[in-house]
């Protein structure tokens, strides 16, 4: 293995008032988009989809997941990077995507989120008349 340094990054917890027992973090996401619409993908282990809440309000997705931290509560670490906790994490959508078709899925910790973008949103091409 080359000799470089692995830099694991901390888990941030969230700064809002949550009224679950335990401790919420904020789930390290990546974005990406295509010209159909964006993908979004949350690391949220420990989380199950009976445990998840997906939720678009007045332009603003929330992504929430619920671990059960009671399975935890009479373990010692003896090292630990992994800290066990809740998810939070909320995003403005613009009014360009289609609330209607979002789709989501949960697979091995990882939340998928598919939001398509309206279609006067999607480039389209403009016929020019003589």
């Amino acid at each position: 293995m080359a000799n470089q340094e692995l830099n694991v990054p901390t888990k941030q917890e969230t700064r809002e008032e949550v009224t679950r027992e335990g401790r919420s973090y904020v789930p390290q996401v990546d974005i990406y988009e295509t010209t159909e619409g964006l993908w979004l993908w949350a690391d949220m282990p420990g989380v199950d989809e009976s445990s998840l809440n997906v939720q678009l309000d007045n332009g603003v997705l929330t992504i929430e997941g619920h671990v059960d931290v009671k399975q935890y509560e009479n373990t010692t670490p003896l090292y630990t990077e992994y800290n066990v906790g809740n998810y939070l994490r909320r995003f403005t959508l613009s009014n360009d995507v289609d609330s209607d078709r979002i789709v989501a899925r949960m697979q091995h910790g990882v939340l998928a989120l598919e939001i398509p973008k309206a279609e006067r949103a999607k480039p389209r091409r403009i016929s020019v008349t003589p």
